[in-house]
């Protein structure tokens, strides 16, 4: 495994898992307790919608619409009304006590308190009604009410709400209209997020290491701040500074604290965020963005990821060009080429990986600073561990050294996230501080994933032991390899266990004799399962392909061969406007195979180197393997005591020491 671990896995030790999604979401019942005081037994169904004003206003506006023919339709008969013979008959038999007469309603009450409806012809005087049929009209009490005022009201509801309510519809579609045109004309506005001044609270200060990329970046503050003093000796404003580096170093973060150092407006936008499904998008959001900041000049836009739009244009590397993307990078060098010279806009941009920028993008002029942001080292990490932990409580054993030596390797971001792993196994415990052992348990969750408990037989459980106890009995008597800090066999991730060999310092570079001995460290475990079982089993697939990716750059990217100071790995052909063409320069077959035979001879001395130290120390072999299957896991000094032999020491190493010594004397 790379950062100088080894993790082995078993061909079948991977576990698929699947199953089709559900809409409707299921909560068991003991979660839903906890959301409810109401005892619940079981599962439950729970339904939601999401809720639309707007498609609510328009089903209100349909229901009102069709709301008078629903009325009619579910209205049905109603029995009380009667019709206008019936109530004549009634009449004559002196039946009905009072008749209130309301347009052309009529409402009957009879002498034993019921009470009827009936309807007369519209426009039909009821008194000469009951004159053409005989009827005294004396014989009952005639009501008249006067609905004149009323009946207008009505009319002008009847007739006039209908054509408002279809008014409104249509005013409500051509305003959505309007608006979805809006959306479709506002695809040119760029999407950036703005920070306004003063509201960027992070510092230099609240960056741990980068001593040289702050110190490139302070110039750049001092500038926005002070522009007239560089004006006045005819210095230029520097159009943009591109900071490179792996992921989690830190570009981001240092372009804030540019910002805060600065006090100026800050603009920060995705490099994916320039492109879209129609063309010309993205020159577009480019435009609107430096116009953005020239308004708010002195400004600092900061584009991250730069390498989505940025990428060198033509058939470089046997990538083909995109016309959209191709636009959009010639508008932002347009952008940058345009700045007038006392324009106090600073461009920002952050990749992973510079090497595929445009030539154009990267040449003075445009991006002037290439800032280069690296793994911490020791001292660096220690640093940005003080400054996560500072809202975070620990117990007085922590020791931040140890713990900076401990990760080597590791990004900020790493170091973040493993404090941020400590505290959170903390809280899951119910304790209150956080220790050592937490820390070194988050650090390798970080690398390796959470522990897991494999129920695996005592056989395959005893090779596993005898596989990690051989990485770690050559890595301990080999003097070029680093040191062993921990050996387990607890399983994470997909690795039946682990061996860790980090450096005790920062590495920069790597000697032949060290890349031997990492090789025999890699092939230990495989030759402690030849050697103890008489068997191989696919645990070592990890590590084998570690030392065939170590043999293949000893012989073709560093020379150590016997074939010489020769570069035998693909080479491109550059032209001199900084392409280059799609056919690399390819060696004979002849010289293939003699690069194979060369692979081939630095694994096998590796592989012999390992198998004598293993068959020389079997004893200290098996009394590891005691110890390990007893307590799963042991620290560096706990594998020492078990081996009975101190770790070697390096000869050159301390050939060197004494010669710089004698020389300062």
């Amino acid at each position: 495994m790379a950062n100088n671990m080894n993790n082995e896995q078993t061909p079948n030790s991977s576990s698929k898992s699947g199953g089709k999604s559900n809409k409707r979401s299921r909560i068991p019942g003991d979660q839903l307790k906890r959301l409810s005081p109401k005892k619940n037994k079981g599962n439950v169904w729970i339904f939601g919608f999401k809720f639309n004003p707007n498609r609510l206003i328009v089903w209100l506006i349909i229901l009102l619409l069709f709301l008078p023919f629903l009325f009619s339709v579910f209205s049905g008969a109603d029995s009380n009304i009667v019709p206008i013979s019936s109530l004549l008959a009634d009449l004559k038999s002196e039946t009905v006590e009072q008749i209130m007469i309301e347009g052309d309603e009529i409402q009957i009450e009879y002498f034993d308190g019921t009470v009827k409806k009936s309807r007369k012809e519209a426009g039909q005087d009821f008194l000469d009604l009951l004159t053409k049929v005989d009827v005294d009209p004396s014989t009952v009490q005639i009501e008249v009410k006067d609905l004149t005022a009323s009946a207008i009201i009505w009319e002008l509801i009847v007739n006039f709400v209908p054509l408002l309510l279809m008014v409104v519809f249509f005013l409500f579609l051509f305003r959505q209209a309007r608006g979805a045109q809006g959306d479709m004309l506002g695809f040119g506005k760029s999407k950036a997020k703005f920070f306004i001044k003063g509201k960027q609270d992070v510092k230099f200060a609240d960056v741990g290491g980068m001593k040289e990329a702050k110190q490139e970046l302070q110039e750049i503050v001092d500038f926005l701040k002070h522009p007239d003093k560089y004006q006045k000796l005819g210095a230029r404003t520097p159009k943009g500074a591109l900071l490179v580096g792996p992921s989690g170093t830190g570009k981001t973060l240092l372009a804030r604290a540019v910002a805060g150092e600065a006090n100026v407006p800050f603009l920060s936008i995705a490099g994916s965020e320039f492109m879209e499904m129609l063309v010309g998008v993205g020159a577009a959001r480019a435009r609107d963005l430096f116009e953005t900041a020239k308004k708010m000049a002195p400004a600092i836009i900061f584009i991250d990821e730069i390498d989505a739009i940025g990428r060198m244009r033509g058939n470089a590397g046997g990538m083909g060009g995109h016309d959209e993307r191709e636009q959009t990078l010639n508008q932002i060098l347009v952008e940058m080429d345009g700045f007038a010279p006392t324009d106090s806009v600073i461009v920002l941009a952050a990749t992973n990986r510079g090497d595929m920028l445009d030539p154009a993008l990267t040449r003075p002029g445009r991006f002037d600073r290439r800032i280069t942001a690296t793994l911490p080292d020791i001292e660096e990490r220690e640093r940005i561990l003080k400054i996560h932990s500072s809202n975070k409580p620990f117990t007085d054993d922590v020791n931040w050294s140890k713990i900076a030596k401990r990760t080597v390797g590791f990004s900020g971001a790493d170091l973040e996230n493993m404090l941020n792993e400590a505290a959170i196994l903390v809280a899951r415990e119910n304790r209150t501080k956080i220790d050592m052992k937490d820390l070194e348990e988050a650090a390798l969750k970080v690398k390796l994933g959470p522990s897991k408990k494999k129920l695996q037989s005592e056989y395959e459980r005893e090779m596993t032991a005898y596989h990690e106890v051989g990485h770690a009995v050559v890595a301990h008597l080999l003097p070029y390899a680093d040191p062993v800090h921990r050996i387990s066999i607890v399983s994470r991730g997909q690795a039946l266990g682990f061996t860790l060999t980090p450096p005790e310092q920062d590495k920069y570079q790597q000697t032949r004799s060290e890349l031997m001995a990492r090789m025999a460290v890699l092939l230990g475990g495989r030759i402690a399962e030849d050697i103890y079982f008489k068997e191989l089993t696919g645990g070592a697939a990890s590590d084998i392909d570690q030392v065939t990716r170590i043999a293949r750059a000893m012989v073709l990217d560093f020379g150590m061969s016997d074939l010489g100071p020769l570069n035998f790995g693909p080479q491109y052909e550059m032209s001199d406007y900084g392409r280059s063409f799609p056919e690399p320069y390819r060696i004979s077959d002849k010289l293939q195979s003699q690069v194979d035979a060369q692979m081939q001879k630095f694994v096998s001395e590796a592989e012999k180197l390992a198998r004598q130290i293993i068959q020389e120390n079997d004893e200290a072999m098996k009394r590891v393997v005691e110890r390990l299957l007893e307590a799963e896991t042991l620290e560096g000094d706990e594998f020492e005591n078990a081996v009975g032999l101190p770790k070697a020491k390096s000869k050159l190493k301390s050939n060197h020491t004494l010669q710089s010594k004698s020389k300062k004397n």
